[in-house]
C-alpha cells in the first residue's frame, strides 16, 4: 500500500434524500483516503434516469459540504461517460467476452417459472451464449438484444473482504450478467466497472448491500484486464426501532439535522463512531478520527441509531464550543424565530451563557429571545403574585448596590450578596422577584449573568417599574 497512492469513491445514485446510513458510506472512504494521504472521489450514479433528479445531487453535495468531507475530484456524472461504456462494450464483444442475447422477455420469465417450480434457483440458461462447436439459431424478427458478459464457468470468485473476511462465491451461483439493456443503455453493474477501472480505485468501502454485486463485478474487472481493488463492506445501518434506516422507517435526512440545530462535528463524530472504534474513545475531533481511522477496526455487525446518544454528542459540542462560532451558526435560527439581535446585547454573549444547558441551536436561539424582548406588561394581580410587597424593600436595595456598581457579572452577584445578609433572605426568595420583574418569568439562565449582559440601566428600570406599578 505504501507504493501506490490510494484512491476511494463515494457513489451515491440520487435517487431520494441522503440519510445518516448513506453519508457514513462517504464518511469511512473520506477517512480513509485523507488518512493515507490519497484521493476521495464523488461518482454520480445517475443512471437510473426516472428517478434521479438535480435537487437530490445537490443534497448530497451540501451534506457532505456541511460535514466538511472535501473532494478531490468530481462530481463525476455517469450519464456524461455513456460513450466510454458504449466503447467498452463493443470492445468486449469484439473480444468475445460479453455476446448478444435474443431471450425474450417472456421466454425469461416462462424459464424462472419453470426453475422455481423445480425449486431451482431462477437464472439465465445461457442459450444464446456462443461456445466452441455450439450452433446458435439465426436471431428472431421483432427482438431487440440485450448484451450479456460471458461469466467465466467453474471455479470461484474469492475475495479478502477487510470487514467479512474471505468470502468465496462459486461461478455457478452466478448467470451470465445483462451489462446493457435493448435500447444499449449499460447496466449498473457493468458501469460500476467501467468507472473503478478508469479512477483506478484501490479501495472500495460501501454497504453490504453490495456483497452479490462484487463477484459479478471482480469478474467483469478482471475480464477487462484490471485489479480488483480492496473490498470493505460495511454492515447495516438500524434505526431505533431496529429496522434497516430508510426513508420509508422515518429516517431523517442530512438536511433535517442542519435544519434542527445539530452542530456538523457532533453528526461526524456520531457516524463516526456507527460501525468503526478506537479503543474506548467517544468524542474526538475530525483531525484525531482521520489520524486514528484504520479499515481493522470497522464494526462485523450492524449498528444501530440512537437518538439521544446523537443528542448527547450535540450538547457536549455546544456546551465545549467557542461561543462565537457557535453565535454565527445560532444566529440564522435566531432571525427565523424574529428575533432582532441587532438590538439588545452581544448575541456572542448571550450565546455563552445559554450554550452550556442547550441542545440544538435552535434551543440557543430560544433562549436567546429573552433577550431581546421588550420590558414586559403586567396587571397587578400577576405582580402582587410574583413580587410581593414584602420584596420591594430587598428590590430597592437591589437596584441601590446595582447603581453603585460596575454592572458586570461579579459586580451584580456582590449585589445580590449585599442585600441578602441585610435582609437575611435566601437566594430564591431576591432572584425569583428579580427574574420575574424583567421577564415575567422565573426561569432564567444564572441571572447575575443576564442581568450583566442586559445592562445595569435597563435592568434599574424593569426593577422599579414593577415596584411601582404594585
Amino acid at each position: 500500500m505504501a507504493s501506490m497512492t490510494v484512491r476511494t469513491r463515494f457513489a451515491p445514485s440520487p435517487t431520494g434524500f441522503i440519510h445518516l446510513g448513506n453519508l457514513r458510506s462517504a464518511l469511512y472512504p473520506w477517512a480513509f483516503a485523507r488518512k493515507m494521504k490519497g484521493d476521495f472521489i464523488l461518482r454520480i450514479e445517475d443512471t437510473d434516469q426516472e428517478r434521479s433528479s438535480q435537487e437530490a445531487v445537490d443534497v448530497i453535495i451540501e451534506g457532505m459540504r456541511w460535514l466538511g468531507l472535501d473532494i478531490d475530484e468530481g462530481p463525476i456524472y455517469q450519464m456524461q461517460r455513456m460513450d466510454r461504456y458504449r466503447e467498452v462494450i463493443a470492445q468486449m464483444l469484439k473480444n468475445g467476452l460479453a455476446y448478444y442475447c435474443y431471450m425474450s422477455e417472456e421466454e425469461l420469465n416462462a424459464l424462472r417459472d419453470a426453475q422455481m417450480a423445480n425449486k431451482e434457483k431462477p437464472r439465465y440458461n445461457g442459450f444464446w451464449r456462443p461456445e466452441t462447436g455450439k450452433n446458435l439459431p439465426a436471431p428472431p424478427e421483432g427482438i431487440k438484444p440485450v448484451i450479456r458478459f460471458k461469466n467465466p464457468i467453474g471455479g470461484s470468485v474469492i475475495w479478502q473482504d477487510a470487514v467479512k473476511g474471505q468470502i468465496e462465491i462459486s461461478n455457478d451461483e452466478l448467470d451470465d450478467l445483462v451489462i446493457a439493456r435493448p435500447d444499449g443503455t449499460p447496466t449498473y453493474n457493468f458501469c460500476v466497472v467501467v468507472d473503478d477501472l478508469d479512477m483506478k480505485i484501490t479501495h472500495v468501502i460501501r454497504g453490504d448491500d453490495h456483497v452479490n454485486n462484487t463477484p459479478r463485478q471482480i469478474n467483469i474487472l478482471k475480464a477487462l484486464g484490471g485489479v480488483s481493488p480492496i473490498y470493505a463492506h460495511l454492515p447495516t445501518v438500524l434505526n431505533d426501532q431496529g429496522e434497516k434506516m430508510s426513508k420509508r422507517n422515518g429516517a431523517m435526512s442530512v438536511r433535517d439535522y442542519e435544519r434542527e440545530g445539530y452542530m456538523p462535528e457532533a453528526v461526524l463524530n456520531y457516524l463516526a463512531r456507527l460501525g468503526w472504534s478506537h479503543g474506548d474513545a467517544e468524542i474526538f475531533t475530525k483531525e484525531q478520527f482521520v489520524e486514528w481511522f484504520d479499515l481493522d477496526h470497522l464494526g462485523k455487525s450492524p449498528a444501530q441509531h440512537n437518538p439521544e446518544k446523537l443528542l448527547w454528542l450535540n450538547h457536549h459540542y455546544l456546551q465545549h464550543g467557542d461561543a462565537a462560532e457557535i453565535a454565527k451558526r445560532a444566529l440564522p435560527f435566531a432571525h427565523n424565530l424574529g428575533i432582532k439581535t441587532e438590538q439588545g446585547p452581544d448575541f456572542v454573549g448571550v450565546v455563552n451563557i445559554l450554550k452550556d444547558r442547550a441542545n440544538t441551536l435552535i434551543e440557543i436561539a430560544e433562549g436567546a429571545r429573552l433577550f431581546y424582548m421588550d420590558a414586559p406588561e403586567f396587571s397587578a394581580a400577576d405582580l402582587e403574585a410574583n413580587v410581593p410587597v414584602a420584596t420591594h424593600a430587598p428590590l430597592a436595595d437591589f437596584i441601590t448596590a446595582l447603581q453603585a456598581s460596575d454592572g458586570s457579572k461579579a459586580a451584580v452577584g456582590a449585589a445580590f450578596k449585599e442585600v441578602l445578609a441585610k435582609h437575611g433572605m435566601k437566594m430564591p426568595a431576591l432572584a425569583m422577584p428579580v427574574r420575574y420583574a424583567m421577564f415575567a418569568t422565573t426561569q432564567t439562565p444564572a441571572i447575575d449573568a443576564v442581568i450583566s449582559l442586559i445592562g445595569k440601566e435597563e435592568t434599574i428600570q424593569r426593577l422599579q417599574r414593577s415596584i411601582k406599578i404594585s
